[in-house]
């Protein structure tokens, strides 16, 4: 399969993920608090490559992924290298939003099987004390039946996309090379896609 089959892949099942994100959030009425970046500033936040895969498509479409790669190199920070603070009060934002990866999109807003098989909703401590009533009525209605998108079936999915790829979990910085380097290798030795044709 093709890089450009293969994030059109990962695009369109991060549009199936908006969209049940989108209802669920309707739905419970919880919600991020705004320009709060704290989740992001994590360090030992994981994520698989292939999530990444648009992102660094799209870096080397704008002929950006070399010297993006460069920086991640030198970078010694656990933290994730998309995230851009604000303030040092864990104020701030994803640099590259539209871009952000699977784990980025459902947490927060989808639920983890505990061992019991029962659904609880992976959310921050943020929502969970400053929303406490929504938190604590939203939870209940997960266990009647609301929908809620789940991370284990997002990943089996991303999984059937590229198995390699999506299989390996690394901290977020090398999972952002990862998917930088299978883009560089991949057109090494083949010839550039129309759309970076027409970037040049």
């Amino acid at each position: 399969m093709t890089i450009v089959q293969r994030v059109e892949l990962v695009e369109a099942l991060f549009l199936q993920l908006e969209q049940e994100s989108a209802q669920f959030q309707q739905a419970s009425g919880l919600g991020c608090v705004a320009g709060c970046g704290k989740c992001c500033t994590y360090p030992d936040i994981e994520a698989s490559p292939l999530e990444f895969l648009p992102w660094a498509f799209h870096l080397f479409l704008n002929g950006e992924a070399e010297n993006t790669l460069a920086l991640l190199n030198k970078t010694h920070s656990a933290t994730c290298f998309i995230y851009a603070p604000l303030t040092k009060l864990d104020h701030g934002r994803c640099s590259d939003y539209k871009y952000r990866g699977l784990i980025c999109r459902l947490f927060g807003f989808a639920a983890n099987t505990d061992k019991y098989g029962n659904l609880r909703l992976a959310t921050c401590k943020i929502i969970k004390e400053g929303q406490a009533e929504r938190y604590a009525d939203t939870a209940e209605a997960i266990s009647k039946g609301l929908y809620v998108p789940i991370f284990t079936e997002y990943y089996m999915q991303l999984n059937q996309i590229d198995f390699h790829m999506g299989n390996i979990i690394l901290p977020i910085n090398k999972a952002l090379k990862h998917a930088i380097e299978e883009v560089l290798q991949y057109y090494a030795y083949r010839p550039l896609p129309d759309a970076a044709i027409r970037a040049v």
